[in-house]
């Protein structure tokens, strides 16, 4: 027999299915100025090879990386990262630093819990497999409390904008009808849209090859999705 899907870890734990509820708060976060796709990449990549190797990455690194033609284009890039407070030139003049402290209240770490199906419901393990790092304010956050995320594969969301290989961003709370939820039903995790008809409460793809889900004994929410992070093929 399949073991049965768990929820992700997490302070909460899984919530239970609730309408009537007020969604959670947390201490806000303060928000910083938003930043461009690639400001953003370069700033993780910035981060990732301080981490790994001790040293900033010198423009030639950052050109390599994103296959950028000359070091102007780095250079305007990471001058912009200084000028919002994120990075400052070290001083050999080549090389441009993150700067800890500020990247670490800049973005929001969140810990990615293994792959969520937006197709047929299946087994779903809780062990985090990695973390990733966003900024609040492309998803219009001010708390961390909460927040999880899931790989996704399958196709049944896509006319949602979700699409295999993507990350979805949740955070465990209350779900309302109309939210796309990643939820146990009947023991095994989805991800769908949750929809109320009268009394019942049931669970609807984006793509209209995929039928509708009924629980037949429970359906638990495990968390209400708040945006993604597009890997995946569209």
């Amino acid at each position: 027999m399949p073991r049965p899907a768990q929820a992700p870890r997490g302070p909460a734990g899984p919530w239970i299915l609730r309408l009537d509820k007020g969604v959670q708060t947390d201490t806000s976060v303060r928000m910083g100025t938003t930043l461009t796709e690639a400001q953003e990449n370069i700033l993780d990549f910035m981060v990732r090879h301080q981490q790994a190797h001790a040293r900033p990455p010198s423009l030639r690194e950052i050109c390599e990386e994103f296959g950028f033609a000359s070091h102007t284009a780095a250079r305007k890039h990471v001058q912009a990262l200084a000028r919002k407070g994120l990075a400052t030139q070290t001083g050999d003049g080549r090389t441009w630093s993150a700067k800890s402290k500020e990247v670490q209240g800049y973005f929001f770490s969140v810990p990615v819990y293994g792959t969520i199906p937006a197709g047929l419901p299946a087994d779903n393990p809780a062990d985090a497999d990695e973390t990733i790092r966003i900024d609040p304010a492309t998803y219009r956050l001010r708390q961390t409390k909460g927040l999880f995320a899931l790989h996704v594969r399958g196709d049944s969301m896509i006319g949602a904008q979700i699409a295999d290989g993507d990350i979805a961003l949740l955070r465990t709370g209350p779900a309302q009808p109309g939210n796309i939820v990643a939820s146990l039903i009947d023991g095994e995790s989805t991800l769908k849209r949750m929809v109320r008809e009268g009394r019942k409460t049931f669970l609807r793809a984006e793509n209209e090859r995929y039928r509708d889900l009924i629980p037949v004994e429970s359906l638990t929410i495990q968390g209400v999705f708040v945006g993604v992070v597009g890997r995946g093929k569209r």
